[in-house]
């Protein structure tokens, strides 16, 4: 019996399309890496990107638990000394929408050059319309 090897040329890949509204962040994100990996389907292999493209919409009416609205805070750095700046999630949603769901889901992928190839497979929108439905994205439920 020999192993089954996915090579990238056998990959079929769809569209997929999640609606985030109400849904709480850290969850939302965890399914949608998993949907961009490829793990749900039986042709995974880690070495490989089998995933589908995602896109994420209403991602301003996300949810989060607790008193994570205020103490939650997103850090970056400009390279320069004390140039530390941090902004937490309520003012993150008021300014970038879409910011905590990319980096949420990020942060759940390899960080490797698989990983950077497969967060370019998100596509992440603050309301419900996006650019794509030339791709007849199909709606996927979590």
């Amino acid at each position: 019996m020999k192993t089954f090897v996915t090579k990238p040329a056998e990959v079929q890949r769809k569209w997929l399309i999640v609606d985030a509204e109400g849904k709480t962040l850290g969850r939302l994100a965890t399914q949608i890496a998993v949907l961009l990996r490829g793990k749900h389907k039986p042709i995974y292999s880690p070495h490989v990107d089998c995933g589908d493209y995602v896109v994420v919409i209403n991602a301003d009416k996300i949810k989060v638990t607790g008193r994570r609205l205020d103490q939650k805070q997103y850090y970056r750095h400009s390279g320069y000394p004390g140039g530390l700046s941090q902004i937490s999630l309520k003012d993150q949603l008021e300014k970038f929408p879409t910011r905590p769901v990319e980096l949420a889901v990020k942060g759940m992928l390899p960080k490797n050059r698989l990983g950077r190839k497969m967060i370019k497979k998100l596509k992440v929108y603050a309301g419900s319309d996006h650019p794509h439905e030339a791709q007849q994205p199909e709606p996927y439920e979590l």
